[in-house]
């Protein structure tokens, strides 16, 4: 029996095929639980394998687990390989993978400086550059960016100028990809607590409890913000509904940035 217009999919990605780097915990795994809901078929990579297959368990359907350190090439040229051989095609790259951590200026080590650029910014350039063979017309790139990108915050100077990097690289990629129809866009959340204040910023429960407490007296929306808030923000780029938006930076940060 032929379906009638109210049994169509109303999906948002049936049938894409996605990648979400960092995809094992935090704004990554949302994002990749959302990109499912809506019919992707998902790779998630990680530098560690338990909390990928923890990731893969938990979204349970249409995920693949790669573990992956972007800031090492061999490590993304094994996971588009694996991208290549099974499926053949990527739809939408979500570069989220990123890492940081609060020094003072004048204890910013060469050690830092090394690690975070070599994740948050070497390591989502050649993931883009890697993933583009892969990518036909209508394709959707979404960088994970930050909102201390442009403002400033104590001891974070390393992550906000990484961040500011994705920043220019979308505004550059936009017109370099100009004529292949593959958009790219920043997503910038503002906070948002994950694993990754415990786990990269080393915040404990007292210190993120105050954190939280601080970032909400200075949103407009008198709140932090979920994962799933923002990744239903990045399904907005990546999806058809936002075919015409490149080159942006969308700020989801209840309005912290803003002000």
């Amino acid at each position: 029996m032929e379906r009638t217009d109210s049994f169509k999919d109303t999906k948002k990605l049936t049938n894409k095929i996605a990648l979400v780097t960092g995809g094992s915990s935090g704004l990554g795994l949302a994002t990749a639980k959302r990109f499912v809901e809506e019919g992707a078929h998902v790779f998630i990579s990680g530098r560690r394998q338990p909390e990928i297959d923890a990731a893969v368990k938990e979204i349970g359907r249409n995920v693949t687990g790669v573990r992956s350190d972007v800031s090492k090439l061999p490590e993304l040229d094994h996971l588009f390989a694996t991208i290549k051989e099974q499926k053949g095609r990527l739809d939408i790259v979500c570069a989220n993978a990123g890492g940081g951590a609060f020094v003072p200026l004048e204890q910013v080590t060469e050690e830092h400086f090394d690690k975070y650029f070599g994740i948050n910014v070497k390591g989502t350039l050649f993931t883009v550059q890697k993933a583009l063979p892969l990518m036909s017309a209508g394709g959707s790139i979404v960088i994970t960016g930050s909102m201390v990108s442009v403002k400033g915050f104590p001891a974070f100077g390393v992550y906000a100028a990484t961040k500011a990097a994705l920043r220019s690289f979308a505004r550059t990629w936009s017109v370099d990809l100009k004529g292949r129809n593959i958009r790219v866009n920043v997503i910038s959340p503002g906070t948002v607590v994950t694993p990754g204040y415990r786990t990269e910023l080393g915040l404990n429960d007292e210190q993120l409890e105050q954190f939280k407490l601080q970032a909400a007296s200075t949103t407009p929306l008198g709140r932090t913000g979920t994962p799933d808030e923002i990744a239903k923000a990045v399904l907005f780029l990546a999806s058809d509904d936002s075919s015409y938006v490149n080159g942006i930076e969308l700020f989801v940060d209840g309005g912290a940035a803003q002000i």
